[in-house]
């Protein structure tokens, strides 16, 4: 292998993938190499399209390849309640598992002061333009309760409040189905301190 630089150049090239270590870069390369190259190619001419037309919608950062993405254009949606989220993906789900009308915002991650992640970095400047336009009445923070995810939470409650935003938070907790039992501590510490009446 060797003597083939670009075999080794295209295993390298699906490193750059999330989760996908040398092997499993090695079996995609083999894979379309030996027994799909019409897959290989079709995901090369989309790969290259969409790495030259998507972007990030004007309003809320999600990808799209539209100046603003058609959530934010459906005149259907609820302008009046904005949910903060971490990723596109975040926005994917949202939609798919629920019948939030309402639009989003998307921060691209979380602040990290660590690996140089400040407000800047999530769009921050153009969420508070958005919250001190009096068109938003909530601000719903879907951020993941690691302590960067609760530091963000907190930062934007923070800046909401100060717009005179309500704000509130999704709830954390139990799994629907799950057991006490198999819970993690955390997660039970949570979700018992964010009980309601019923």
């Amino acid at each position: 292998m060797s003597d083939t630089p670009l075999l080794q150049q295209l295993v390298e090239a699906f490193r750059c993938l999330p989760g996908v270590g040398p092997k499993t870069a090695q079996r995609m390369a083999f894979h379309i190499l030996e027994r799909d190259r019409d897959g290989g190619r079709r995901l090369s001419a989309v790969l290259a399209e969409s790495v030259e037309r998507i972007g990030h919608c004007s309003r809320c950062r999600t990808l799209t390849e539209l100046e603003v993405c058609r959530l934010c254009a459906n005149p259907k949606r609820d302008q009046q309640v904005l949910c903060v989220v971490e990723n596109p993906t975040d926005v994917m789900a949202l939609e798919q598992a629920t019948d939030y009308r309402g639009l989003y915002f998307v921060l691209g991650g979380r602040l990290s002061p660590l690996d140089g992640v400040g407000p800047a970095d999530l769009g921050l400047e153009l969420l508070g333009k958005r919250l001190g336009g009096g068109e938003v009445k909530e601000l719903i923070l879907a951020t993941t309760t690691t302590v960067e995810g609760e530091a963000t939470a907190h930062y934007i409650g923070e800046m909401a409040a100060a717009l005179g935003v309500p704000v509130t938070r999704i709830a954390h907790g139990v799994p629907l189905g799950g057991e006490l039992e198999y819970v993690d501590s955390g997660t039970l510490a949570h979700a018992f301190a964010g009980r309601h009446s019923v």
